[in-house]
């Protein structure tokens, strides 16, 4: 009986979707582009819109989680990270790179039922009143994020360990929905965070404009062109805006500046009585 021929076995080849909602939707588009060889969906206005919808529909319940309970969320993606260690190395993240994305996680998930008694204060007032300043989120957050998974990571979690919900615009797309699929599987509500990939340009200057978004971070935004333009687009809502820092090293220690910058102090008299 002649040998059977056999042909190489061809891989399949991963695409990499949007993640919206705690789903991992193709862009409503149906628009891809090649990234190292890989599908990756290219997110428009409507992605973008849908995203923002996710994120306002999950913000009051996870600002309404106890501080306590948002750490173990944070807790357990750094335990999912360290788990799929070869999955960000195969995609050239460096070691390193990812024990830091890892420990900033961690480092956060310790400031989550910590960051309101160092925001917060009991104010000394003249008469028989209680006078408390107490922090609360922001709401809605657009990241326009760094290419690294370090900074990638380090824009996240500041903004939703303290009940904010982010809608993140990704320039590292592989790394950026990798780490959407380990949120996906940390107990981390659907649209608390949104991932969408494509061109910053493009995406963007909707989540600067869009109504329902109360901050904007443009800590990837490189081009000073675009930071201004994206700045005068959510000055017309009066979005809380994040200017890009140049030079960032994120792999300093991020302090509290990050966590603070989205929060707001709500201030209330109460009465002592006699």
């Amino acid at each position: 009986m002649p040998e059977s021929s056999t042909s190489a076995r061809l891989a399949v080849r991963k695409t990499y979707k949007l993640y919206v909602g705690g789903k991992f939707p193709r862009s409503e588009s149906g628009r891809t582009y090649l990234v190292d060889g890989d599908n990756v969906a290219l997110a428009s206005r409507k992605d973008a819109r849908d995203a923002v919808l996710a994120a306002r529909a999950a913000q009051p319940k996870w600002a309404g989680a106890t501080a306590y309970n948002r750490g173990q969320v944070l807790y357990r993606i750094a335990e999912m990270v360290e788990a799929r260690r070869a999955e960000f190395a195969s995609l050239g993240v460096p070691a390193a790179e990812v024990d830091a994305a890892i420990d900033r996680w961690v480092w956060y998930a310790g400031w989550s039922d910590k960051i309101a008694q160092v925001a917060g204060n009991a104010n000394p007032v003249a008469g028989p009143f209680f006078n408390i300043s107490a922090p609360e989120p922001t709401g809605v957050v657009g990241v326009i994020a760094p290419s690294s998974l370090l900074g990638l990571v380090s824009v996240i979690a500041p903004a939703v360990v303290t009940g904010n919900t982010v809608v993140v615009v990704a320039s590292n797309p592989q790394a950026a929905i990798t780490l959407a699929e380990v949120l996906a599987t940390s107990d981390v509500p659907g649209g608390v965070v949104n991932i969408l990939t494509g061109k910053a340009a493009e995406i963007a200057p909707w989540l600067a404009s869009h109504d329902d978004v109360n901050a904007l971070d443009l800590s990837g935004v490189d081009d000073p062109e675009l930071a201004t333009e994206l700045e005068r687009a959510a000055a017309g809502t009066l979005k809380r805006v994040l200017r890009p820092t140049s030079g960032v090293d994120y792999t300093d220690d991020p302090g509290t500046a990050a966590m603070t910058a989205l929060l707001e102090i709500k201030t209330v008299w109460h009465p002592k009585g006699f």
